[in-house]
């Protein structure tokens, strides 16, 4: 699985990078949680195009992409700082966990536009700029607290 080491690593240095510039981590860890979401659904899509299934599938990929990345940050002392905190959480988990959230929101509310529209989109790139509109909106937001 050459992917996961990859993916850490440079998501690891996006954070790197994201400091480097003075980026919150609050901030770099919502794109960091929407990325993790969208390796996710696309190792479902991968998996079910194959028709590979097994128990508990969703839960146990899930657990591996996000594990994948948080773990490696615990280990070396990017996540766990004491004074590091939102809301008395970790400020790049409560981004990550905040990214994924908004994340699969705006993809909810891209597949309902979509369906009541007969299956298409009301605008080009609609798919693409639903999800990083919601995602900006939510930066912003949380650059107000940083």
């Amino acid at each position: 699985m050459p992917l996961c080491p990859v993916c850490t690593i440079a998501v690891a240095s996006g954070v790197g990078l994201c400091r480097y510039l003075g980026i919150d981590d609050l901030i770099s860890g919502v794109w960091i949680g929407a990325f993790l979401f969208s390796l996710f659904l696309g190792t479902i899509n991968f998996l079910n195009k194959k028709k590979i299934k097994f128990f508990l599938r969703k839960p146990l990929i899930f657990l591996f992409w996000y594990g994948i990345v948080i773990i490696p940050f615990l280990k070396i002392g990017i996540i766990g700082h004491p004074l590091n905190k939102f809301l008395g959480v970790d400020k790049l988990i409560f981004g990550i966990f905040s990214g994924t959230i908004v994340f699969s929101l705006a993809l909810l509310l891209e597949n309902y536009l979509r369906k009541i529209n007969q299956g298409r989109t009301f605008f080009k790139f609609q798919k693409v700029v639903i999800p990083v509109l919601f995602l900006i909106i939510l930066s912003l937001t949380f650059s107000q607290f940083c």
